[in-house]
């Protein structure tokens, strides 16, 4: 191969070719991303590392086992169990999107480094308001965030991170495109970070402050993952789609399900046909390739829709064997050097047999059918043939307002071919979208390509409207005109998240989630009661048809079409470039240090609130509108918890002032017990914190005076970002004790001097009544994260270890 120099072929040694490459020949150095040539991929490293721990356990690895363990800072004495221990990390690069970007370089700044130690990036794309169309969108959100994004651009000049600007398209879609390879591990701040393991790589969704340790060179701390794998076998026809594939697993593993595992997919559905490799007429490694019976979900568009939406059963990641379309895709997009070097790597990127999972799940890809899930909950799975009579059963909106495709989940060329391949259909019967139909195309990439191959003028002619390259509706920025705040009905889309008001705001609109090609398909139809694979519509001659399951090719034939240069690279030099950050700015503020620990127990707090039910981290620190204020802490906490429910008077943003006994908003009943010294806590339910990666649910209550949330039970991220800033997620060690607390109640947390892992602490319950009861509380620390605690965050700590 091109990348060596060798002396003696492989054949002629008669071993593998990258033993070879590492005893005998000189690799040349393969750069991660030709936006940094000078950031080189380490498989050598990798490598070593997995053989010194594969000698250790003795045993063979799961594909998830050999990219993290590849990456532990000390592979040799590094204690490693499954669920219980915790690992040191080095990652090989970070993400952030502009949302949550502005928190994380605030963070950075205070912590006084120069420069990242690790390739990260900015990527402008939650702030784009979906309003009339793509470019007078975008237009309109460059000038209202001009403040925003001059912040970002000049930190990441002054910091060494490479920014994309408005407009280049969704994180997810743009890491594939050029960052995510087969091994690395990446960290992200966006819960659908996990989207890169459709290219074989563990990419793990992660708090702004996780994202500093990083990018401060600090190892990275991560529960060692369960693996739970997930083994396809048949292929996939007709129309159903690689979508349906983890709609299938959401509803057998719920939105907690996944938790604290990594998702390994492999198995011969992983393609729906294997090949020969050309070397002799026999496959020298897992070579797939897809025959005319079926759609595969090997495809990567297929394979990165499955792994984002393992988000949504709170998984830590999700991952797919290193294969022969990932190959085509690196080099469809100009990276066959990465692919070259994969493949004398290749036996690391994928499992070893005989490996173990925690727990297995057999999906029949032939047996599939295509799922639409909801509403109010993205497990809440129905075939799509079943959801109409679910709906009329339940009350539900049958007619659909609007259909939208797009989002990080279901925005590849792929994607919009199938979708199109639809319209056409309905087109050449003289038919248009009876909904509202929108389009998110995944980057400047794919939107420049669909238009150049005629893609999105064909969702145009059907009713369609472009939107910007941005995530628009999917996290709650939609300009929507169409219904009023609190009218009931329902939408459909290609997203990934369907939780109460996340699209619109409105609490009454039933969103369901499916494939853009069925989302299509409703959208023509005007129903949730249209069944493609068996309803007929009736053209504009009278005459009925059905419509054919969408055929459409994974890349384009042509190269891609890059569009628009939207990215700046770091200067060399940024020793002139300043940050500014105006002091009486209501966007961006400036962080101050959160107060160490007492080294007291905490004695009669306050409860917040009661929370009933699910509480996610939309419900925690709204998105939407209250966006625009992720750079400015104090005015975004004025949204705290203000979408929870109050199990004392089952209302939202309503609880009571334990001092003045009248109702009030929760933000404002957070700051009077701040004002007053008053300490508090809320009590939680099950999974609480599911959902968005955003770090500002963890923050609020900090900035506001809370202590501790204690609940049934945490989802991963929201638990760790608790963490990192000085609070104290604990869990009942008794679930049912959750009933003995009412909101009226004090609180005495106590063993704090003593705090150790694995030791519980004792919780007594004062009741009004002068009555007390103890229980204990269950915690997950470790001992760097009992010192985040003790200095009041783990941004704190890291002053400490600097001095």
């Amino acid at each position: 191969p091109s990348q060596y120099t060798c002396v003696i072929t492989r054949k002629a040694l008669g071993v593998r070719q990258y033993h070879v490459a590492s005893v005998l020949c000189q690799r040349a150095k393969v750069a991660m991303s030709h936006f940094e040539p000078n950031e080189y991929i380490h498989y050598e490293l990798l490598e070593k590392n997995i053989n010194i721990v594969r000698k250790r356990l003795n045993r063979p690895l799961t594909l998830s086992e050999k990219i993290v363990y590849g990456h532990l800072d000390d592979p040799a004495g590094q204690e490693i169990e499954r669920g219980k221990t915790y690992l040191r990390l080095r990652p090989d690069r970070v993400a952030m999107q502009d949302a949550t970007a502005q928190m994380a370089m605030l963070q950075f700044i205070s912590s006084g480094l120069p420069k990242v130690a690790v390739p990260s990036t900015i990527h402008c794309d939650h702030l784009i308001e979906a309003q009339l169309g793509g470019e007078k969108d975008l237009r309109r959100a460059k000038d209202i965030n001009q403040e925003v994004y001059n912040f970002l651009a000049t930190a990441g000049a002054k910091y060494g991170v490479g920014f994309w600007r408005p407009g280049s398209g969704i994180i997810h879609q743009i890491i594939l495109e050029n960052y995510a390879y087969p091994g690395v591990l990446l960290i992200g701040t966006d819960s659908h970070t996990p989207n890169g393991g459709g290219l074989g790589g563990i990419c793990i969704g992660v708090g702004g402050a996780d994202a500093v340790d990083v990018m401060a060179g600090i190892p990275w701390e991560l529960k060692c993952p369960k693996v739970i794998g997930v083994k396809l076998t048949g292929s996939l026809s007709g129309w159903t789609s690689p979508k349906d594939v983890i709609l299938k697993v959401a509803g057998i593993l719920t939105v907690k399900g996944g938790t604290g595992a990594i998702m390994e997919y492999h198995g011969p559905g992983v393609d729906s046909i294997s090949c020969t490799g050309e070397e002799g007429g026999q496959a020298t490694w897992p070579v797939y390739c897809i025959g005319p019976d079926g759609s595969p979900v090997g495809s990567i568009s297929g394979m990165a829709t499955i792994c984002n939406m393992g988000a949504e059963i709170g998984a830590t990641t999700s991952v797919f064997p290193y294969n022969h379309r990932m190959k085509k895709y690196l080099s469809k997009t100009s990276r066959a050097d990465i692919a070259n070097l994969a493949d004398e790597f290749k036996d690391h990127l994928v499992p070893d047999p005989g490996c173990h999972y925690d727990q297995l799940i057999e999906i029949n890809l032939s047996e599939l059918k295509p799922h639409i899930n909801g509403p109010f909950t993205p497990d809440l799975a129905h075939s799509v043939a079943e959801v109409g009579k679910v709906a009329e059963k339940e009350g539900w909106p049958l007619d659909i307002r609007v259909g939208l495709i797009g989002s990080c989940t279901n925005s590849s060329y792929e994607d919009m071919g199938r979708s199109a391949a639809v319209a056409k259909q309905a087109l050449a019967h003289g038919l248009k979208c009876k909904s509202q139909f929108t389009i998110t195309p995944g980057s400047e990439q794919i939107h420049a390509t669909i238009e150049r191959d005629g893609y999105a003028q064909v969702l145009r002619d059907v009713g369609g409207i472009v939107l910007a390259n941005a995530c628009g509706p999917c996290i709650g920025q939609w300009d929507r005109k169409d219904i009023k705040k609190g009218e009931k009905n329902t939408i459909v889309t290609s997203y990934n998240r369907n939780f109460t008001g996340r699209n619109d705001a409105n609490p009454e609109t039933h969103a369901f989630i499916t494939s853009p090609e069925i989302v299509t398909a409703l959208a023509i139809a005007g129903t949730l009661k249209f069944n493609p694979e068996t309803d007929y519509l009736t053209g504009k001659d009278g005459k009925k048809f059905k419509l054919e399951a969408p055929d459409a090719d994974e890349l384009p034939k042509a190269e891609f079409d890059p569009g628009q240069d939207t990215y700046q690279y770091p200067p060399k030099d940024s020793s002139g470039q300043h940050v500014d950050v105006s002091p009486t700015s209501q966007r961006l503020q400036l962080l101050e240090p959160f107060d160490k620990w007492d080294g007291k127990d905490l004695e009669d707090l306050q409860i917040l609130i009661k929370v009933k039910g699910k509480c996610t981290t939309d419900h925690i620190s709204a998105a939407g509108p209250w966006l625009k204020f992720r750079g400015h802490l104090d005015n975004i906490s004025n949204n705290l918890l203000i979408g929870a429910i109050n199990i004392e008077n089952g209302k939202a943003n309503s609880v009571r002032n334990a001092v003045t006994q009248e109702f009030g908003p929760v933000p404002d009943t957070a700051r009077y017990y701040k004002k007053h010294g008053i300490g508090w806590v809320v009590i939680g339910d099950e999974n609480y914190g599911e959902g968005s990666s955003r770090e500002h649910a963890a923050l609020e209550p900090r900035h506001l005076g809370g202590r501790a949330i204690i609940t049934k039970s945490f989802a991963r991220i929201h638990e760790t970002n608790l963490k990192k800033q000085g609070l104290l997620p604990l869990t009942f060690a008794d679930p049912a004790d959750y009933n003995k607390i009412h909101p009226v109640d004090k609180l005495t947390i106590q063993g704090l001097k003593d705090f150790t892992p694995g030791k519980p602490l004792k919780c007594i319950i004062k009741h009004p009544n002068g009555t007390q009861e103890t229980i204990l509380l269950n915690h997950t620390f470790n001992e760097t994260q009992i010192e985040w605690f003790r200095a009041g965050s783990a941004l704190n700590r890291m002053k400490e270890l600097q001095k």
